[in-house]
């Protein structure tokens, strides 16, 4: 058994010697996304498991190690890792959990330290945590992000968005049920296996997979009828998490809508794009400005494939670039505003209106400034730009009840269908 090892703070290392026998746990965000990017660090030598438990239980143990004022993501997090642990499925001694680390304003940021704290309060302070960050915050022996693997990362995120917005453009009219699903599970696994073999990578490998990948889901039959469109937004976590969203898509399924979450590519466009503006205002090394230039460049022309692929689908509305959603909230919110999703809450429901998606869950925990100011303070003035627009901010929390959340929606709803009638 590996020898526990510590840092020079005091801090509990993930070592080599853990790399061969731990399982590192890793919480869920966006189930499509996540499976492929477990499976490139699985492919990268670490035996990593994508924890799927949910439910009350873990909301009870996230309330009794974290404190009730903590970030209702933080508290998920925390909770779903601890009720994983205390479940006797995994060996404590060789068991290691994994989650990432910002470095910015939010206070997903202190997520990491939150973990270790409520670790031993429950008296498992002897399991590491993997720090995944890439602004050298903290560094384990064991565990070295590599070029590689963010290079499949970045690709992951891609197909991820790919097969994220295809899914919901398909399965909500689809003749067979569950046929897009199981057109997104036969891609993850054929993906997964390309970046094992170092494929799918190159700027011309992504356009031949994403072309491929959307003629898959165009011979999917489809009963095409007039629904409800829904667009959700938020703060990251609870946007893409039903364990933070208490199911949201699926409810919104149940109320027969077709759903649209805009992908984590802009969000990643949006924080590179943040670091070049930084460096400009308060100055910065050269050095430093071309690499995170060379990234947004390469990552704008990865969205172009991405948009061109879909678009000659025909059947599907693609997203649009990230500079046009940029451009939507000129005059309308700064770019200053950049902590947690900044503008680019505003933007994205600015977009959605713009798509035909007016109708909007504004997904946001309960206490989170930065997204209450640019989500449920901005929406008098969307309104204003766009009269379409039809938002119900939803507050996530331990406090708040299911009943609740969806009875607002359908207020909202109620509205949405009525429109739909009236054309």
């Amino acid at each position: 058994m590996a020898d526990l090892k510590f840092s020079k703070d005091g801090r509990l290392l993930f070592t080599k010697e853990m790399k061969k026998e731990y399982t590192i746990l890793c919480p869920m965000m966006a189930p499509i996304h996540f499976q492929l990017f477990v499976n490139v660090l699985k492919n990268c030598g670490y035996n990593v498991e994508l924890l799927t438990n949910d439910g009350p239980n873990v909301v009870q143990e996230g309330l009794k190690y974290v404190h009730n004022d903590t970030c209702y993501p933080a508290l998920l997090v925390i909770g779903q890792f601890i009720d994983a642990l205390h479940s006797g499925k995994y060996d404590l001694e060789r068991t290691a959990l994994m989650i990432t680390q910002t470095g910015g304003g939010c206070r997903a940021s202190n997520y990491i330290h939150l973990l270790r704290k409520a670790l031993k309060k429950a008296g498992l302070e002897k399991i590491p945590v993997v720090s995944l960050n890439m602004s050298g915050l903290e560094h384990n022996p064991g565990f070295h992000l590599t070029l590689s693997m963010l290079r499949k990362f970045i690709a992951a995120v891609v197909y991820g968005d790919a097969l994220m917005l295809l899914d919901n453009q398909t399965k909500a009219y689809e003749e067979i049920p569950g046929e897009s699903r199981r057109t997104v599970e036969k891609w993850v696994d054929a993906l997964s296996e390309q970046f094992n073999r170092g494929q799918g990578l190159s700027l011309k490998q992504l356009k031949e997979n994403l072309n491929l990948i959307v003629k898959d889901f165009a011979q999917i039959k489809i009963n095409k009828r007039p629904k409800i469109k829904v667009g959700i937004v938020g703060e990251i976590y609870v946007k893409y998490s039903a364990l933070g969203n208490n199911n949201l898509e699926d409810f919104l399924a149940e109320q027969d809508c077709e759903v649209n979450v805009p992908g984590i590519l802009n969000f990643a466009l949006f924080k590179v794009d943040n670091r070049l503006e930084d460096i400009k205002l308060y100055g910065g090394s050269k050095a430093k400005f071309v690499v995170v230039k060379a990234l947004m460049d390469y990552l704008l022309k990865m969205q172009n494939i991405l948009i061109r692929a879909v678009e000659s689908g025909q059947k599907f509305l693609a997203p649009v670039p990230y500079a046009h959603t940029k451009s939507l909230v000129k005059g309308v919110i700064g770019y200053g505003n950049k902590m947690g999703e900044g503008w680019l809450l505003t933007a994205e429901m600015l977009e959605l209106v713009e798509q035909g998606y007016e109708n909007i869950v504004c997904a946001q925990p309960f206490g989170c400034l930065p997204n209450h100011i640019c989500g449920k303070g901005m929406i008098h003035r969307i309104k204003a730009v766009d009269e379409r627009a039809n938002i119900v901010p939803i507050d996530y929390d331990p406090s708040a009840t299911r009943v609740n959340q969806e009875n607002r929606i359908k207020l909202m709803l109620a509205v949405a269908r009525e429109k739909l009638n009236k054309k």
